[in-house]
């Protein structure tokens, strides 16, 4: 009882720790490298490491499977909160896009995935999302949001709550829903909510239009740990992943600051 107490305990700070400090770096940071950091994995990370701790290098690569699945999911989740935040208020923009995140979900049991199928299923959902979200994205700047530390409690408790089922369940429910599970996007969510209620719908939608370029990257990782985690270590995997996701963003980055400084640099 007493290691599974210190057991817990390290989980939950784990989590926590994790999503404070992404939601730190989105409030100093502005709104495009907040939806650089809504991309990364916060609660899907943290996810993977507890399951990491519970489980063997073959379950953690055929996980991976799974959440690169959930990985578009996501951007649909992403996509239909925007169109909804539009003319919506926050219930009902981001309940539905939570009905669109399970109904998508449920129709992924009927596909015997792999990860090849899975990195398809990226390339066609992605080509789509992010040509359909672009009418959503605001040009110019969107102001920064100051979380409180009302914000932090209730947005690490809430994804903590959430990481702690999915791991818990993983024995029984398998490891390609536990990879598919461990990203439901509670933390992307609970950043909507965040930014729906400071700023309105429209700026929100336009954050979470900007998530889609940027959660091509996860993929890519999530790809790279189900190749490397049975030949490397899950571990490695997990480092190397997370440098392609890192890598990809910083592209992303590098990207935007060359157009923003060649549209300065056009004669008047």
């Amino acid at each position: 009882m007493t290691m599974f107490l210190i057991g817990l305990l390290l989980k939950i700070a784990m989590t926590a720790g994790i999503v404070v400090a992404a939601s730190i770096v989105v409030e100093r940071s502005g709104p495009f490298i907040g939806a650089l950091i809504a991309s990364l994995p916060t609660a899907g990370g943290a996810a993977m490491i507890i399951l990491a701790w519970e489980h063997p290098p073959a379950f953690i690569a055929q996980s991976a499977v799974g959440s690169m699945v959930s990985n578009a999911v996501c951007a649909v989740f992403a996509l239909a909160y925007a169109a909804l935040a539009q003319r919506n208020m926050l219930p009902v923009s981001l309940g539905g896009a939570f009905v669109v995140w399970f109904g998508a979900a449920y129709l992924t049991r009927f596909v015997d995935w792999t990860a090849g199928s899975a990195a398809l299923l990226n390339a066609l959902v992605f080509s789509l999302t992010i040509t359909a979200g672009s009418r959503f994205r605001i040009s110019g700047a969107v102001r920064r949001v100051h979380l409180t530390a009302a914000d932090l409690a209730w947005r690490a408790g809430v994804v903590t709550l959430c990481v702690l089922i999915v791991t818990a369940a993983s024995y029984s429910i398998g490891s390609f829903a536990s990879g598919l599970f461990a990203f439901f996007p509670v933390a992307m969510g609970s950043f909507f909510v965040i930014l729906h209620s400071r700023l309105g719908g429209s700026a929100a939608a336009s954050v979470a239009a900007h998530v889609q370029a940027p959660l091509i990257g996860l993929g890519l990782s999530l790809l790279a740990v189900h190749y490397l985690a049975e030949p490397i270590g899950v571990w490695w995997s997990y480092a190397a992943g997370l440098s392609i996701g890192i890598g990809w963003n910083a592209l992303l980055w590098l990207a935007r600051h060359r157009r923003r400084r060649a549209t300065q640099n056009e004669p008047p």
